[in-house]
């Protein structure tokens, strides 16, 4: 993994650099927050360790304005002199914690792999919108609660789309939400089984292995033993399988003792409004638009529509909306209708030279392919990976690499339908 570091003082950045020398760590050290920043720009890094009085710019300017050009980053705030409102501002702008000078080397080593753990495998968001006003819902959030109260393997069953992915997030935030948190795809675990260095990293936390029915019968013994083994006993297991699919006994025995049927899309008439809501929310804030609001014509057009078991409709149905409306008023869903074409839409890439800008611009060409793919394959990862000429394990890899979730029906949308 990659980390910069942020420190003016010579012979501190250099001791750093040491004791990181040899580890799982590539570090890039500089002593100017702007050289800093221009590295940020050419290439991303998993955590920035920062002091807080650097030349020219405070460690707290800086820690704003790479988290501008890097959301997703780790950062470690590190000062002789922070004052208790300068901690307070750094946690306020997203640092995940602070080493006060002089600190001892084995505890900074210690944070960094807890650093590493969470930057590989990120908690999911506990502020993700939950939605359950429909008895169906309602009986599954119980459930989960119940379920909660225990470390025992969880299994979600139901139709592909139906938010089986969401579910076990919302397990894993009712469990633990500060641990780490990561979701594989079933077709991408080969008869080596689960990464031993990824469930060393998840220990305490919890791993979601999205489309059990697409396992291969050379990985089930594979991850079964995984699931018993030493690194695999401090990690809370959870799984998801489609609706009428059936488990290989060694398995079945794993994640017997909790399983919860995921209801689809048709049993929650009463979250039809709600979750439109919420979805056409999400696509105009992509578009830098302001809140939307349906008019009764697209609420009973959303009413009276028959919806399949997934949200993955519903969620197009909501882009394309907020895409072809002229103004915050949403009369129709044009994806209902199926008029218009699908389009390709890319965010500007921030400022800077010609060739950052195109590499920015190409990743995000290669995420929206990769969403569409998914979609237009119904969520399967094996025949969206053979429509794209790629391995369902390279197909996974390159979704980890966007953010992009493994669950069928889970990548969230792009800029556009």
């Amino acid at each position: 993994m990659d980390l910069l570091l942020v420190e003016d003082k010579d012979s501190f950045r250099r001791l750093l650099a040491r004791a990181l020398e040899g580890s799982a760590w590539s570090v890039r050290a500089v002593a100017d927050p702007q050289e800093a920043l221009r590295a940020l720009e050419e290439a991303p890094s998993h955590v920035l360790v920062t002091d807080l009085r650097l030349p020219g710019m405070s460690g707290l300017e800086l820690i704003r304005r790479a988290r501008r050009l890097r959301p997703e980053l780790r950062i470690v705030l590190m000062s002789a002199f922070g004052e208790p409102r300068d901690i307070v501002e750094a946690m306020r702008l997203g640092a995940d914690d602070f080493l006060p000078k002089p600190f001892d080397l084995d505890a900074f080593l210690a944070l960094l792999e807890r650093l590493r753990a969470l930057a590989g495998a990120p908690p999911p968001d506990p502020a993700e919108p939950w939605i359950a006003h429909g008895a169906a819902m309602r009986a599954l959030d119980e459930a989960l609660g119940r379920m909660a109260a225990t470390d025992l393997p969880a299994l979600f069953r139901g139709e592909r789309g139906t938010g089986k992915a969401r579910c076990a997030r919302r397990l894993h935030a009712l469990r633990h939400p500060a641990a780490p948190f990561l979701a594989v795809a079933a077709a991408t675990l080969g008869p080596e089984g689960p990464d031993p260095e990824r469930l060393r990293l998840l220990a305490g936390g919890s791993l979601y292995v999205a489309g059990l029915e697409h396992l291969a019968p050379g990985a089930v013994l594979p991850l079964a033993r995984a699931m018993e083994g030493d690194s695999g006993r401090g990690i809370r297991w959870m799984a998801g399988l489609d609706e009428g699919a059936t488990l290989p006994p060694d398995l079945a025995r794993s994640f017997g003792p909790l399983e919860v049927r995921v209801p689809p899309l048709r049993e929650r008439r009463e979250e039809l409004l709600p979750l439109a809501r919420l979805l056409l929310e999400r696509a105009a804030r992509r578009e830098g638009r302001g809140q939307p609001w349906l008019e009764r014509a697209a609420e009973r057009q959303l009413l009276d529509h028959r919806w399949p078991g997934n949200l993955r409709e519903l969620a197009a149905a909501a882009e394309r909306a907020v895409l072809f409306s002229d103004g915050p008023a949403i009369r129709a869903f044009p994806a209902l209708g199926r008029d218009g074409g699908p389009v390709l839409c890319l965010p500007h890439p921030p400022v800077g030279t010609l060739e950052v800008q195109l590499r920015t611009v190409l990743r995000s060409a290669e995420g929206e392919l990769l969403r569409k793919a998914l979609v237009d394959a119904d969520g399967d990862l094996p025949r969206a990976a053979e429509a794209l000429g790629l391995t369902p394990r390279s197909l996974g890899q390159r979704l980890r690499d966007h953010g992009i979730p493994l669950e069928d029906g889970e990548a969230p949308p792009g800029n556009c339908p």
